[in-house]
């Protein structure tokens, strides 16, 4: 049975440093958290200069996943964990910062000396609490490794990670989670499936999508009910997409500045923590 769209949450402008803004749909003034989903953000698109200069500086992780979706451009990921890696456009980056890590992100050398175009989405996925304090690691898997799905003209649907249309994405997680991105041309439809009782979300990133009736634009994200499991989305306009779907993590979220702990005595312990250098260090 078709699944019902349970909320749909626009992405607003938050300014998450002096220079960089993105859009927000999760958390929501009306939504808090998809539990394990519990930030997305979309920056740009956003066109970069010729020698601008520009970088989110070291800032410090714990107890979740971040995970990037670069969309266009290229960026250069570095941790204090020794994991450096550079993400080009539909590339997946899966960083898991575990006890602790401390991380800077920014478009790449070669993209802020000759400029272009940079665009992502950056997702935070949280794991139980019983991973909170395992060693952080990183995963990077290339736009050419991630399987395509539902295949047909004008559909470039890929898999990052989880069991989809009998593929698996190279991409690890803690618990199931389903992640797929990619194109749909206009007027093309695909039916997606997710497992009853699973969260289950689509951000449009670019044009617009009709489901149930309802036309969606971009900028927006669907949360849908958690009971059955098809969702028939037909391309309104070309359009890309962000599908998720994940079993749920049944646990107390305590989220705060960069932090996704289980109580607020945990994420005041990481801010302590921090502050106190117990994250390492990180010189760029």
């Amino acid at each position: 049975m078709k699944k019902k769209i349970q909320h749909i949450l626009a992405g607003r402008e938050k300014q998450i440093t002096k220079e960089e803004a993105v859009r927000q749909p999760l958390p929501h003034i009306d939504f808090r958290f998809a539990n394990p989903f519990i930030v997305l953000h979309h920056m740009g698109p956003k066109e970069i200069t010729p020698d601008q200069e520009l970088r989110i500086h070291p800032h410090p992780h714990r107890g979740f996943a971040p995970v990037t979706f670069q969309l266009q451009g290229e960026g250069y990921h570095k941790d204090s964990a020794g994991h450096d890696g550079i993400i080009k456009a539909g590339d997946v980056q899966w960083m898991f910062a575990g006890k602790g890590v401390l991380h800077s992100e920014g478009p790449t050398a070669d993209l802020l000396k000759n400029g272009g175009t940079q665009e992502l989405i950056q997702l935070w996925i949280n794991v139980p609490k019983a991973n909170k304090w395992d060693e952080p690691s990183y995963q990077l898997a290339t736009k050419a490794q991630l399987p395509n799905i539902l295949q047909q003209d004008g559909v470039n649907l890929r898999l990052a990670s989880g069991s989809f249309d009998g593929k698996t994405g190279p991409l690890k997680s803690y618990t199931p989670i389903v992640s797929i991105v990619g194109e749909i041309a206009q007027g093309k439809q695909v039916q997606l499936m997710a497992t009853p009782g699973y969260w289950t979300l689509l951000y449009i990133a670019k044009g617009s999508v009709t489901i149930n009736q309802e036309t969606v634009s971009q900028y927006n994200l669907i949360v849908f009910e958690k009971d059955n499991e098809e969702i028939i989305l037909t391309a309104e306009e070309d359009a890309l997409i962000l599908f998720l779907s994940a079993e749920p993590i049944e646990e107390p979220v305590a989220a705060k500045d960069n932090f996704v702990m289980n109580t607020a005595e945990e994420t005041n312990q990481a801010i302590d923590d921090y502050k106190n250098g117990v994250f390492g260090k990180l010189e760029f």
